[in-house]
């Protein structure tokens, strides 16, 4: 399965969502820009954006309401050990409240692998946060186990971007 995101503005995001033919897509707006993520077993009709492998999935994206993208570079020579730890993820955030879907897609043409999850709403990811299964799908990070710890396969820190369905009033 293949994964496409492109950036640009909400009119012509939507152009190109109305435009596709197959699979499943969703529109979601940052901070100060939107995204239109594109699940298809067909190559992109994207002119431009980041195109990623599906190595995991489970749940519809079209459910999510709001996403978190945990964008994670890894070196050529980690990708073995990062893509090894995540095919032995625990699977209990799919039984959390509120969980609509989670990717875990690896990059073609660059070093950053993103962790997506969707959700029915932002709450329901800060209760996931909080919960014991958070706990335990962690319970490795900053032990000689974990993958965080593994520092010569991360280039560069990893980071977080958060997107809405609906577009939010910024304070």
């Amino acid at each position: 399965m293949n994964f496409y995101m492109t950036f640009g503005t909400t009119d012509y995001l939507n152009d190109v969502k109305n435009s596709l033919e197959s699979g499943e897509s969703l529109l979601m707006f940052g901070e100060d820009n939107a995204v239109l993520m594109h699940e298809t077993v067909d190559q992109s009709s994207f002119k431009s954006g980041k195109n990623f492998e599906v190595l995991d999935s489970n749940g519809e994206l079209t459910k999510g309401k709001f996403a978190v993208l945990n964008n994670i570079p890894v070196t050529d020579e980690g990708r073995p050990v990062f893509e090894y730890r995540f095919s032995q993820r625990a699977g209990l955030i799919e039984n959390e409240p509120g969980f609509a879907a989670i990717r875990v897609l690896r990059p073609v043409g660059s070093d950053t692998y993103v962790i997506l999850t969707l959700w029915e709403d932002v709450k329901y990811f800060k209760q996931w946060q909080e919960s014991k299964a958070y706990d335990k799908a962690h319970e490795k990070r900053g032990t000689s186990e974990g993958v965080d710890q593994k520092q010569q396969i991360f280039p560069r820190p990893s980071y977080v971007t958060t997107y809405y369905a609906e577009k939010t009033e910024q304070d």
